[in-house]
């Protein structure tokens, strides 16, 4: 394979697996779908919990044992930041200024350091995005109110739809990222979840970096924690057209589907809630390898059609046992408020900027 010295460098730094890559080929030439084929239904809608009403003594007693456990160093923030940086202009998302000079990454950050403790805070990023976020942070001064390390995702080529390597423009094979479904392998290969787990931490809260609604919240720290299952997946109420991951009831469990998961057959509006990205999960329960698989999706590279092996965090729903959160997607104490693009941004800043505000303030 013909390749130039920075790709070269670029795959060795961030642990190209050439065994895995060979695999993708053998199943990109059989044609493999990632469609499921197993009896898929609808999710029964009691399964979605929302949290008690604020002022409540059920939400008071959440919010103390959350409280309790972020004091006491047992929750660590994950911030996925990995990805191509691709959707603003090839400038890395977490260090695109959105009010004033404060970054999405400086706004989620802000989230967790109004606790006023050194928080574990791990920032998965990609070969695409790793060096610019670390040098963000060095010109910040988030590293002395929390306790950040950045740790990469894995990466692998892109294949032509006949399976064979795509070249980019320059003629060198194109890298991507293999999808947030790396955090369990990657975040064992960092050696910080060992490390985290020997010391009595016990919760990992898991959100988007560009979703700045899903900030650290002690009533969701206690709910996980109360109703004992390993894995909490914040849902949000549908819109129409909405498109995405959802769950869904697969041969009798409810899980996280992704949307190129779904048959064509399946009325995908028949779900009224969406997978929103952000986990409370149980760090005990990922110490272990979690085989979650990789599925071929196609995009589209310089208007070229392209094959790529992604893995996704949501269908640890698969493997370990799973609740259901339903969220606010609009208004106060909203928790989806994603920005995909500039767009969006420009779509969203006047409630960006009271979340914002609202962070300023001291919580505990």
């Amino acid at each position: 394979m013909h390749m130039g010295k920075e790709i070269q460098e670029v795959l060795e730094r961030f642990g190209f697996d050439e065994t895995l890559f060979n695999e993708f080929v053998k199943r990109a030439k059989k044609k493999e779908s990632s469609v499921i084929t197993e009896p898929i239904s609808p999710p029964n809608h009691g399964c979605f919990i929302s949290l008690p009403p604020q002022g409540s003594n059920e939400r008071q007693h959440l919010e103390s044992k959350g409280a309790e456990a972020i004091a006491s160093g047992k929750v660590a923030c994950i911030i996925l930041a990995g990805g191509m940086a691709t959707r603003f202009g090839n400038v890395v998302k977490a260090t695109v200024p959105v009010l004033g000079e404060k970054t999405f990454l400086d706004i989620k950050l802000q989230g967790v350091a109004r606790y006023g403790q050194r928080i574990s805070v791990w920032i998965m990023t990609s070969f695409a995005t790793h060096d610019a976020i670390e040098s963000h942070l060095l010109k910040r001064e988030w590293k002395e109110r929390l306790d950040i390390k950045c740790f990469p995702q894995f990466l692998s080529l892109r294949l032509n739809p006949d399976a064979s390597v795509f070249y980019d423009e320059t003629g060198s094979p194109s890298p991507y990222a293999t999808g947030h479904g790396d955090l369990p392998a990657a975040l064992k290969k960092s050696g910080l979840l060992e490390s985290f787990i020997k010391k009595g931490g016990k919760v990992l809260f898991v959100s988007n970096v560009d979703n700045v609604g899903a900030t650290l919240e002690p009533a969701i720290i206690g709910w996980h924690l109360e109703h004992g299952a390993p894995l909490s997946i914040e849902v949000a109420p549908k819109k129409p057209g909405d498109k995405g991951g959802a769950p869904a009831v697969v041969s009798g469990r409810t899980v996280i589907v992704e949307g190129f998961r779904f048959p064509p057959s399946f009325d995908q509006d028949s779900i009224q809630v969406f997978n929103t990205n952000t986990f409370t999960i149980s760090a005990d329960s990922i110490k272990e390898e979690i085989p979650l698989p990789y599925h071929p999706v196609e995009k589209t590279v310089k208007n070229q059609k392209v094959l790529q092996f992604e893995r996704l965090l949501g269908e640890l729903s698969f493997f370990i046992e799973t609740r259901f959160l339903l969220v606010e997607r609009e208004g106060e104490g909203s928790r989806f408020l994603p920005v995909k693009d500039v767009d969006e941004l420009n779509q969203r800043r006047m409630a960006i900027i009271k979340i914002a505000e609202e962070l300023e303030k001291k919580y505990l």
